[in-house]
């Protein structure tokens, strides 16, 4: 039997390069057998700012109840997304500050700096694209979207191992690249 895995696509671009190989992820996961619940950031109408952090309720649209539903359902969290910035886009920078809750994702002790890891059980496989070439994001930027995704997020709530596969530079990509790049995704979601 196949793997619980939800597949959040953080581009908000349709034509984008990561759509395509999140919907390759998506559909070679299925094909292999696993149960997929697939999300695609840029359709889901919600409000990407935690306007009163977590100082007052802010309540989930019902696009972000059904993330919050596959996460908790999962036993493996697929994300794609475009490196922009150095970062995440905003929506999906957005959909983490929305969903990753205290009593939800983590929980502070009482009287300690130290919190209660509440995803634990789930491992992430994130999948970046970019046009820096990886090899200069990873020794002159020193990887800042990859630390924030593991290390001050999943790994935060627990959520691990947490691998990272980079793809790029994109721009200027020839197709034969573009193909490699969806057959090695593939390859990666049948053996999830």
């Amino acid at each position: 039997m196949g793997k619980k895995i939800a597949v959040i696509l953080g581009s908000p671009d349709p034509d984008s390069f990561c759509r395509a190989l999140a919907d390759r992820y998506a559909e070679s996961a299925e094909q292999a057998g696993n149960e997929v619940r697939y999300f695609r950031l840029g359709e889901i109408e919600f409000d990407p700012v935690l306007r009163h952090g977590y100082n007052r309720r802010q309540e989930l649209e019902p696009g972000l109840r059904d993330i919050q539903s596959a996460i908790t359902w999962s036993e493996h969290v697929v994300l794609v997304f475009p490196v922009w910035w150095g970062s995440m886009p905003a929506i999906m920078k957005g959909m983490f500050d929305r969903l990753f809750l205290p009593g939800y994702a983590f929980k502070y002790r009482e009287n300690s700096q130290l919190w209660d890891k509440l995803l634990v059980g789930r491992s992430a496989h994130v999948i970046t694209t970019m046009d820096t070439p990886p090899w200069y994001f990873r020794l002159v930027y020193r990887n800042p979207a990859h630390n924030q995704i593991r290390r001050t997020i999943l790994e935060f709530v627990g959520i691990k191992p947490v691998e990272i596969t980079v793809l790029g530079p994109v721009r200027g990509a020839s197709d034969g690249k573009r193909q490699t790049w969806l057959d090695r995704v593939s390859a990666f979601a049948r053996k999830t």
